[in-house]
């Protein structure tokens, strides 16, 4: 069995002669999306059963939404905990693209391992850092681009720099984990035989799609949580 490490294209349609090309990204995001649905729907009907006192599947759902609540809270505050609606959504869904390096194993690579779309969720968050920064701040946050006001024809366009540097340097943190383990990953499968599989590729999983592919999920969301109380907090000059 080798393991893929492009891209590969498995179909191209035609969409009124435009191209689509029917990617490992794209199969693999659709099952991943389907997943998550899914689970929606099914948590939206069960919701209707909850109970006062909670067990079972109630429980987990519960104690999911309230862990995540709170750590969302600790970052940005309560005036911002509506937002926990995105980020929560992208933080499962980027935590399935990296453990679907085990899932789909052999068969198509992880869609995290694919700058494009995960640039396209750090592109959102960017947007977002902007849009509640001018929603709570106003004119006060284009006029702190500006800072120090004495050097401001120096320092606006190294702010601007640095505003749309964010989500390529987002985008890149996961992106490069997450491809170094697809790539070593492959590596090891395609050179090692078959009989030598057991051991330490089940290791390399371990780490590269179960604890790296938590810790960049959490990562990511942290980092644009940040930005976000960041560019809605007052400068104190």
């Amino acid at each position: 069995m080798e393991l893929p490490i492009m891209n590969r294209t498995h179909a191209v349609l035609d969409l009124f002669g435009l191209n689509i090309n029917i990617t490992d990204t794209v199969i693999a995001t659709w099952i991943i999306m389907s997943v998550l649905i899914t689970f929606a729907v099914i948590v939206r009907i069960k919701m209707r059963k909850f109970k006062d006192v909670p067990k079972g599947f109630q429980n987990v759902v519960e104690f999911l939404v309230e862990a995540f609540d709170n750590y969302l809270k600790g970052i940005t505050g309560e005036k911002l905990s509506f937002l926990g609606y995105w980020f929560f959504t992208v933080f499962v869904f980027i935590l399935l693209s990296n453990l679907s390096g085990i899932l789909f194993i052999g068969l198509i690579r992880a869609p995290t391992a694919d700058w494009s779309m995960v640039f396209a969720l750090a592109l959102v968050t960017f947007f977002l850092i902007q849009i509640m920064a001018l929603k709570y701040r106003g004119a006060e946050y284009l006029k702190s681009l500006a800072k120090p006001y004495y050097m401001a024809f120096l320092f606006l366009p190294i702010n601007i720099i640095s505003e749309l540097a964010k989500p390529i340097s987002l985008s890149f943190r996961i992106f490069g984990n997450i491809l170094s383990g697809v790539v070593i990953i492959a590596i090891v499968y395609n050179i090692t035989p078959f009989f030598a599989r057991i051991g330490f590729p089940i290791i390399l999983h371990g780490y590269f799609d179960l604890f790296a592919g938590f810790l960049q999920a959490y990562i990511f969301v942290t980092i644009g949580l940040t930005f976000i109380a960041n560019a809605v907090t007052p400068d104190e000059t």
